[in-house]
């Protein structure tokens, strides 16, 4: 249980990270028309797909097969795309044409960010004993 809160640490680390940053620059962003509710929204879907991928992942290195893990990572990572896709999409009909491109592209930028972390994470995950 040691080992899988300090894997976790980092994916945390960036969800408060960007909400401090969100944060501090509301009134920036906002100056620049960009919608910071997106951003949040964004930060914390991008969280609870983070957490439930590194979860499958997790549990597929426990399997002696290593194709298990490979399916999971590609299982994972289209899951990640699928629900970003249609939350971008429903935001886009939610909003009709007062959609914000900005917070879309800047949520885009975030999900690189998690993925990032993500590939940190269960590569460290992936070198220790007993993982």
């Amino acid at each position: 249980m040691k080992i899988i809160s300090k894997i976790l640490l980092p994916i945390i680390l960036v969800f408060i990270l960007i909400n401090i940053i969100l944060a501090t620059t509301s009134n920036f962003l906002q100056q620049k028309n960009i919608d910071t509710t997106v951003l949040y929204i964004a930060n914390i879907l991008f969280l609870t797909l983070a957490l439930l991928v590194f979860l499958m992942q997790k549990n597929a290195l426990k399997n002696s097969n290593p194709n298990v893990f490979i399916r999971s990572v590609i299982g994972g990572t289209m899951i990640k795309m699928f629900a970003t896709v249609l939350a971008v999409l429903a935001y886009v009909v939610l909003t009709g044409k007062d959609y914000n491109t900005k917070a879309v592209f800047i949520s885009l930028f975030m999900y690189l960010m998690y993925l990032g972390v993500e590939v940190y994470a269960i590569s460290k995950l992936n070198k220790t004993k007993n993982a």
